[in-house]
């Protein structure tokens, strides 16, 4: 069976772009590949967080992966900071990797020309510590956002340039993006991506919202004044937003969503997508609500530390033996 990886940073409450775009993606391949599943907890301190926020976060983040449908028996879920050879294989691959690479890296790129000058160091190289994470466990494959691409991108130049080093020694990953769903945006400003860590949260939809909290946001949507239901981003993006938010709820195409709601207004296509909305997370919050209640955040994370630092201890030891960094005999 083909292993698949991937994670989610916490830095906030879980929202429904992380549910279509992720989360409900994760529990599909898991039909199909050997997953390993990860909250990404070192990677949200890069910017600060309130200590007990975080906390919170953290937990939150597991039960909404076991809610969603994550199985411990067929996923291996674990926290990142309980496998702490991600910190160390972070280190060597930013030995082998360059400023240049990293300067190129979009998400740094738009901060700089933002002209925000609190950047940490832990932001400006927290691609190779991806790359750790990913590398670590040799998937075939890492579904991500088309936000996150170019990070996959960078992972596999680290490993292809260590392989030609010193040897082969990691498996190139191949991005794994969907087609509908992978990058669902914000209500407010359709032209943004739907963030956990955006300071309104009119335009975010999380995953724990009550219906009502919901209906609101969804109502008050940016939409347009061309009144026609129909798949344009680029001069319609709250409408495309609110069919693409529809189709992947409900595992339809774009083009059957509009067939079926071209006929309404755009009131009555917003409370469409309400009550899709609900229906959706409805389930996962009651098994949220049972999984908090319950020792099966502690079971999951200890089995799945035990499992993925296993293969990460192995991996580590691989490396600093190409590299020199080991003296001890084998």
């Amino acid at each position: 069976m083909k292993r698949m990886l991937s994670g989610i940073k916490p830095s906030g409450e879980l929202t429904l772009g992380n549910y279509l775009g992720a989360l409900k993606r994760f529990v599909a391949f898991q039909e199909d590949y050997e997953m390993f599943v990860f909250i990404a907890n070192l990677h949200c301190i890069t910017v600060y967080q309130e200590p007990a926020q975080l906390k919170t976060y953290l937990r939150n983040a597991v039960a909404l992966y076991l809610a969603c449908g994550l199985d411990p028996q067929r996923s291996t879920i674990f926290l990142q900071t309980d496998v702490p050879e991600h910190a160390q294989l972070g280190f060597i691959l930013s030995c082998n990797s360059y400023l240049g690479e990293l300067n190129r890296m979009t998400q740094y790129k738009d901060k700089v020309q933002q002209g925000e000058g609190a950047l940490t160091v832990g932001f400006y190289t927290y691609p190779t510590l991806m790359a750790a994470d990913i590398l670590m466990y040799d998937p075939e494959y890492v579904p991500v956002g088309d936000d996150q691409k170019q990070h996959v991108e960078l992972t596999r130049d680290i490993a292809e340039r260590f392989n030609n080093r010193y040897s082969p020694t990691f498996n190139i990953p191949e991005p794994l993006i969907a087609k509908t769903g992978a990058r669902i945006m914000s209500l407010s400003e359709p032209t943004k991506k739907m963030s956990k860590s955006d300071h309104s949260d009119k335009g975010v939809i999380y995953m724990l919202d009550e219906p009502n909290i919901i209906r609101k946001k969804v109502r008050s949507a940016t939409t347009d004044s061309l009144g026609i239901i129909q798949f344009d981003p680029i001069n319609q993006p709250g409408i495309s937003n609110l069919i693409q938010i529809i189709a992947t709820c409900k595992d339809s195409s774009i083009e059957d969503v509009v067939e079926q709601y071209k006929h309404l207004q755009y009131g009555a296509f917003k409370d469409e997508a309400a009550n899709i909305i609900i229906d959706t997370l409805s389930p996962i919050q009651a098994r949220y609500k049972e999984i908090v209640h319950s020792d099966l955040i502690e079971q999951t994370l200890l089995e799945g530390k035990e499992k993925a630092h296993r293969i990460a201890r192995k991996k580590l030891e691989k490396v600093q033996r190409k590299i020199g960094l080991e003296i001890k005999k084998k």
